[in-house]
Order: structure tokens, then C-alpha cells, then sequence
């Protein structure tokens, strides 16, 4: 059975650890009950794939087999969240959710989706059966990029936490749940992602910020009645060098067409006798201890380097082979902070007025994106800005914003 959207496998995938549905079969009794409540919510058939006898254990030999990445092509992932089930160590932990979280990334909708009624929904439902450990609750938000918003099935009284059943009294318990309506609380989310997925409800980013001069005007205004029209579908790391694209562009914008924020001087010591200013684009530092963002290092530093080279009248823009050729011929290292006399002593060998680098940090879920401007002739730093923000793909609104203001 496929999806009721084309180009899916299955509507709906249930991941769970094996130790989790010995027993009662807790895990095989919540499906059955689901399958029912979505019959009731659904006028169209929704497919469900739920394995009754997944891998648990993982080897070093493990990997995710094509007919496993086929089925993770789905609507929504529903994890079975226990105390068990955050493992590395485990097949359904690293080849199911992190694999989902991976591949919903990179397709059409994107991990999040907004909702009919406005708001903004992951693809991800989490069920939560036990109160977890602090540390794997950490881990679960780490993989997410933001907060665990699970709907609970936990059965509460003092010295108990276990996962709630049909059986049990909601007077008894102290989460006051009842496992009928929490059955109904998930159907009616699934109802609304899917919906939302229907409606092809993705983010649209808006060219907000006017551009004065002329040039710029020009080559933009294409580019904004596109973006205006269509759904943006990029993964979060594209969403990331975008917002970055849109921070270093814009300035450089401003300061050609608002030339009173600086003294004219300033402007003037920047260009070249032909008129034009030489900007060079350092590689961004990954400064997060994370390897996701490896690849946008280079990545961010290409993007700025050809979409500034399309203003030739005003910008001379040195290219990338001979930047990092340079660079790495100087031995910076990843950790190691960009220093005046380095940034002078690289934009006088690529002969440029201009110096552009920056750095990205994270603590936590929380992303910071540190970029300066360098002017080698008098060995300072004449701009530096940082934003701020939840590392998350929807907060790419915030991000623009921030930098409008």
C-alpha cells in the first residue's frame, strides 16, 4: 500500500525497540488502536508501516538496506519513545530516526510543515511511553533540533512510570490521561500534518529589505517575484548559507547605496584605481565541534563568492582556489581565531580591500553566526555583525528579520 500523497511509500511509519512490545505487545496494541481511530478520521485509506519483527541490536556490519530506505519514505515517523529506546546502539535509533530525520530533511516538505491553522508541525510525532533520563531527552532534542513535544502515554503514581493502557483509570493516574482520547489526540494530529502536507504548506521567505541602488535593484527584482510565488524546498544547511548569502550581500549593498552610514573617505579608501572594490571570501569556520556543518565551511564561502561576482562594476571579487590555496599554505586551522595581522597579511597577497570571513557557533540548539568586515589597509575590522537563533529550518523568518532591523 502507498501513500495517499504520490512519490511516498507509506503514510506513516512506527519505530520502536523490540524490548518495548514483550508482554502486554504494548507497542502492537497502540498500532492496532491507531489503525482504528484513523479509519474514523480519514475518508481515504492511510497506510501504516509497522515491522512486528524489527532488528533491535545493532552491528558494526548494519546498514540501512534499500527496501528499509523505500519504507522510510513516508508522511510522518511516529518513534516509540522509552527509556530504552534512545541507543546508539540500536537499529531502530540510528536506521530508523536518524535516518528519517535525514531523508525528511532533504524532500520536497522538509522536516517541518505548517499547519492549516497557522501553526508549525515537525514530521516527526514523537509517543512517549516513560519518563526518560535527562540525558537521553537531550540527546532525542539534539537529533530533532529543538524541543521533545511528544504526546504522552504514561501511567504516573508514586514510584510507578510505565506506559498507560486502555485499562487504566484516569483517576488514578496522576498525568490525569486517559489512553482513548491520547489515542485521539494523535489521529487528529496526523490529520492535521497531513492536511498540511496536502496543502503544500511550506515556508516561503519574502525579499523584504529594499535595495536602493540601482544595480542591485536590477538583478534582484526577478529574483524576488520568484521567491514571492513559490514554496522554498531547501534542506536546512541550504537554509543556513542562505541566510548568511543575505546578510553579507546586503551589507556590501549598503555600502554602495547608503554611503552617509560611513564617511565618504572610508568608501573612497576602499576602492582600487579602477574604481571598483576587491572583496575576498574566507572559508566560514565550523566553530560547533559538529561535522554536519563541515561542508558549508567552503559551501558558504562558494555561494558569496558567485553571487557577488554579478556586480562587475562595483566588485572585483577574488575566487575561491586562490583564497584557500593561500590559506592553507598559512597552516589556519579550524579552531584557530582569524587575527588582524593574518587577515591583513591574506588580503594583501590577494590584493584585496576588502576581507569578508566569519565563523559559526553553537551552543546547544542555539546557532550563532559571527561575520566580520576587513580592511587591510588600516588593519581593522570596519563592520561586524552577529545573529542569533534556534538552528532550526522555520527560524530562517526570524534570522531575515533580525537582520532587517
Amino acid at each position: 500500500m502507498s501513500s495517499i500523497i504520490e512519490g511516498y511509500s507509506y503514510d506513516i511509519f512506527i519505530s520502536y525497540r523490540q524490548k518495548d512490545n514483550k508482554g502486554e505487545r504494548w507497542v502492537s496494541e497502540f498500532v492496532e488502536a491507531l489503525k482504528t481511530e484513523l479509519e474514523s478520521t480519514f475518508k481515504e485509506e492511510i497506510s501504516v508501516y509497522f515491522d512486528i519483527n524489527p532488528h533491535d541490536g545493532l552491528l558494526e556490519t548494519h546498514d540501512v538496506d534499500a527496501s528499509l530506505k523505500e519504507k522510510l519514505r513516508c508522511l510522518i515517523f511516529i518513534p516509540i519513545v522509552s527509556r530504552t529506546y534512545c541507543d546508539p546502539n540500536s537499529f531502530a535509533w540510528e536506521h530508523e530516526f536518524k535516518a528519517f530525520i535525514e531523508m525528511a530533511s532533504k524532500d520536497q516538505f522538509g522536516l517541518k510543515v505548517k499547519l492549516p491553522n497557522g501553526n508549525v508541525a515537525n514530521r516527526l510525532l514523537p509517543i512517549q511511553i516513560h519518563e526518560i533520563a535527562s540525558d537521553d531527552k537531550a540527546h532525542i532534542e539534539e537529533a530533532l533540533g529543538g524541543i521533545l513535544r511528544p504526546i504522552e502515554f504514561i501511567y504516573k503514581e508514586p514510584g510507578v512510570n510505565r506506559p498507560l493502557t486502555e485499562k487504566d483509570s484516569e483517576d488514578k493516574n496522576t498525568n490525569k490521561t486517559n489512553y482513548r482520547n491520547q489515542i485521539n489526540k494523535v489521529a487528529n494530529a496526523i490529520d492535521e500534518i497531513i492536511l498540511g502536507l496536502k496543502l503544500g504548506s511550506t515556508f516561503t521567505v519574502y525579499e523584504k529589505t529594499p535595495v536602493a541602488m540601482e544595480s542591485l535593484v536590477d538583478v534582484r527584482k526577478d529574483e524576488e517575484m520568484e521567491l514571492h510565488n513559490k514554496p522554498i524546498k531547501l534542506s536546512k544547511r541550504k537554509l543556513l548559507a542562505g541566510s548568511i548569502l543575505i546578510i553579507v550581500s546586503l551589507f556590501v549593498a549598503a555600502i554602495f547605496t547608503y554611503p552617509k552610514i560611513f564617511k565618504h573617505n572610508t568608501l573612497e579608501k576602499l576602492r582600487s584605481s579602477d574604481e571598483r572594490i576587491s572583496v575576498a571570501v574566507m572559508p566560514f569556520q565550523n566553530m560547533t565541534n559538529d561535522t554536519i556543518w563541515n561542508v558549508w565551511q567552503n559551501g558558504i564561502q562558494d555561494i558569496l563568492v558567485t553571487y557577488l561576482s554579478n556586480f562587475p562594476e562595483e566588485l572585483k571579487v577574488r575566487q575561491t582556489e586562490s583564497i584557500n590555496n593561500l590559506i592553507q599554505s598559512k597552516g589556519l586551522t579550524n579552531n584557530a581565531p582569524v587575527t588582524s595581522s593574518f587577515a591583513s597579511n591574506i588580503s594583501q597577497k590577494l590584493d584585496a580591500n576588502v576581507l569578508i570571513y566569519g565563523s559559526i557557533k553553537r551552543a546547544g540548539t542555539t546557532l550563532r553566526l559571527n561575520t566580520q568586515l576587513f580592511d587591510p589597509k588600516i588593519k581593522e575590522t570596519f563592520k561586524s555583525f552577529e545573529i542569533n537563533g534556534p538552528a532550526r529550518e522555520e527560524m530562517i523568518f526570524q534570522f531575515v528579520d533580525s537582520l532587517k532591523k
